[in-house]
């Protein structure tokens, strides 16, 4: 049955769209870029960063480009002054919420949230930082969880529950106080769930989830198109 087709203005040029698409991927084919940290490719997107927001025409509100239908004639901002300045703020906020030490970091140099601070001129952050004093657990033979470099994105609990099936993650509490736990608040290395295919560690954006034994800077992720290849083979990373 063909895809009933659309036609939306992204930044004032009209672009081809289809029913049930997002405006996240109408603009991402559209050659746009629109920063996220929760997306990631095969995985639902669940708008918890809110990094992608976007305006839209008759929309007093900015609206999530991942979760937000397009829509037959819709006008979509994707570069602003103001969404400029909420996608600045909420890195800052990220970045002053947890312990992010790069200098010290196994994902230094190749963590998307520092990435992006970079692209997007964060320099500086004028909130207070917190400081929490976060776990972090040790107990499975492999893999290390670091919740002082968790932003909570939830791509470790969307692809160990929808595409690995062993529904291991979920989050706990509310705020500030939310944290990403294994098995009802067990430690890693004792959740019998876990298969340790290492899908969670390779969809995590940031140092929070890494293997084991690794210095500063060595903890590579392999990307969308790696976990996709280990999705379809149906096996380890």
């Amino acid at each position: 049955m063909p895809q009933t087709k659309l036609s939306i203005r992204i930044d004032g040029e009209l672009v081809q769209a289809f029913a049930g698409e997002t405006i996240l991927t109408v603009a991402r084919r559209a050659g746009r870029f629109i920063p996220t940290l929760c997306h990631f490719e095969g995985l639902r997107d669940v708008g918890a960063c809110r990094l992608c927001i976007v305006e839209v025409s008759g929309s007093g509100r900015l609206l999530p480009a991942c979760t937000t239908p397009a829509q037959d004639g819709m006008a979509v901002t994707t570069v602003s002054p103001r969404l400029a300045a909420y996608r600045r703020m909420t890195l800052e906020l990220l970045l002053a919420e947890r312990n992010h030490l790069c200098a010290v970091c196994v994902s230094n140099s190749n963590c998307e949230l520092q990435a992006l601070a970079t692209a997007m001129g964060v320099t500086s952050v004028r909130f207070r930082y917190r400081y929490p004093k976060l776990p972090v657990d040790l107990s499975h033979p492999r893999f290390v969880l670091d919740h002082n470099r968790c932003i909570l994105c939830s791509r470790c609990i969307r692809v160990c529950a929808d595409v690995e099936g062993a529904h291991v993650w979920d989050m706990m509490s509310r705020g500030v106080g939310a944290r990403v736990i294994s098995d009802m608040n067990r430690p890693w290395g004792e959740a019998p769930g876990c298969t340790g295919c290492g899908k969670c560690v390779q969809a995590c954006p940031t140092g929070a989830l890494a293997e084991k034994g690794l210095a500063v800077e060595e903890m590579t992720k392999r990307g969308e198109r790696a976990l996709q290849g280990a999705i379809r083979q149906g096996g380890r990373l």
